[in-house]
Parts: structure tokens; sequence; C-alpha cells
């Protein structure tokens, strides 16, 4: 169990880098005249991410569970969306948030990663991410039952972002 532990504790702390990078620009962007958009789905994506985490920890200390195979697959598969998620950090740069914003004029990234792969933040990064944790800690009950919940608020956001953006895509 302790080996699961520190390698969540270690994605956790990387989660919470990403949160640093996103607050600082949350406060550029507002400075900038930025709106946020789909506060109440952003709170409820936070408390869901945090919730699913902490399920999944829970879930592998109640049943006892020990790192095995399962375990590595899901590091692996966390290394990768936590790739994604700083190569998406260092593409969108200032206008990356865990919040939904859109600023006046706001730039389009159009690199090959965003013209390939419509919201890869969400495809690339979250939903790998979700997975992988739930594999790290062979936590079967909260990818069942949380990952779909998640899943929902998650279409919810993208609809609200393509919704927002609607504008700027057609610019």
């Amino acid at each position: 169990m302790q080996y699961i532990i520190i390698t969540f504790i270690i994605f956790f702390a990387l989660r919470l880098v990403s949160l640093s990078f996103s607050i600082r620009n949350e406060k550029l962007l507002l400075k900038k005249g930025g709106v946020q958009y789909g506060k109440f789905n952003s709170l409820l994506l936070t408390l869901a991410h945090i919730a699913y985490y902490f399920s999944a920890l829970y879930e592998a200390y109640t049943t006892g569970v020990e790192f095995n195979t399962i375990s590595i697959a899901g590091v692996a598969v966390m290394a990768f969306a936590y790739g994604m998620l700083f190569y998406v950090i260092y593409k969108l740069k200032d206008i990356w948030t865990v919040k939904l914003y859109i600023v006046p004029n706001q730039r389009i990234e159009k690199s090959f990663l965003f013209r390939t792969v419509r919201h890869p933040n969400y495809f690339l990064n979250i939903m790998p991410e979700l997975v992988g944790v739930a594999l790290l800690c062979n936590a079967w009950m909260t990818l069942a039952i949380g990952f779909p919940l998640y899943f929902c608020l998650l279409v919810v956001r993208i609809r609200q972002e393509e919704r927002a953006m609607k504008e700027l895509w057609c610019a």
C-alpha cells in the first residue's frame, strides 16, 4: 500500500502544481477583461476531481490492495495523462486555467494537437488521468461509478466551452 500512497502523493502534487499555473493565469485573464462561463460546473468538476482521487485511495486502503501490475499500468496511464496536461499548459500558456474563461480577442491555439484532437485537455489528460488513478489503486468501484458521473460533468463543460468559444472559432 505504501507504494500506492507515495505514487498517489506524487501525482496529486503535480496536479497542485498545475493548479498554481491556473490561479496565476486566472488573475491575468481577469485583468484583461476575462469572463468566466460555467462557474457552477467548474466548482462541481473541482469537487468531483478531489472526490474521485480520494475515493480511489480509500478503496485501495479498504480492500488492502498492494502495488501490482495493474498499479504499474495505472502509473503509465497517469504519466501519459500528466505529460499531456503539461504539454497543453505549455501550448496554451497564459490562457490555460481549470476554469472556463474567455477574454476579448482571445487567441485560438491551432497547433497540430489542437487541430487533431478536439479538447485535448479533457480527452488526453483528464479522462486518462481518472482511469490511471483507478488502475493505480485497483479502485474498480470508483472507476465504475465515479468515472461516468465525472464524464457527465465533463460533457456539460465541453458544451459550455464550445458555446462560449463559438464566436472565436468563426472569426
